[in-house]
């Protein structure tokens, strides 16, 4: 099994459009993605890809997503810095979904969480188990 430490080799565009092909995209285009620390396995947060999105992704090694409120392409961290390096790329076994394993610089969540899942059920209903580590505002005044 490949070890996710070993330095990333970023795939051929040839390959990497061959490979799009097997990527089971919904009716609107997109798939599933699930950002996850690729050392620690901490799930960060899921947001939706498109091919554009899944393939600059792969050849950059920097994540990208597409963005559904505002219908465009959406570089994480672009505007916030809090950006996502990919080290690892895995389709399920339907074609469904991506599990991105990433570098994680900052925090994942728009809400200055290291995680978008911060909230647990609990018995009287949701409870917050992570603070902030940095203010939504801090984060976008760049």
């Amino acid at each position: 099994m490949k070890s996710v430490r070993q330095e990333t080799v970023r795939p051929t565009v040839e390959a990497v459009d061959r490979e799009l092909e097997r990527v089971a995209f919904d009716a609107n285009g997109l798939v599933c993605g699930i950002a996850q620390q690729h050392d620690s396995g901490e799930v960060l947060m899921v947001a939706w890809l498109n091919r554009d999105a899944l393939r600059e992704t792969l050849l950059t090694g920097q994540v990208c997503y597409w963005s559904r409120s505002r219908q465009s392409l959406w570089r994480k961290g672009e505007t916030s810095g809090q950006v996502q390096k990919l080290v690892e790329a895995r389709l399920d076994c339907d074609g469904d979904a991506v599990l991105l394993l990433v570098d994680q610089t900052g925090v994942a969540c728009h809400t200055g969480r290291r995680s978008c899942f911060y909230r647990q059920f609990g018995p009287n209903g949701l409870e917050t188990i992570s603070d902030p580590l940095v203010t939504p505002e801090a984060l976008y005044s760049h």
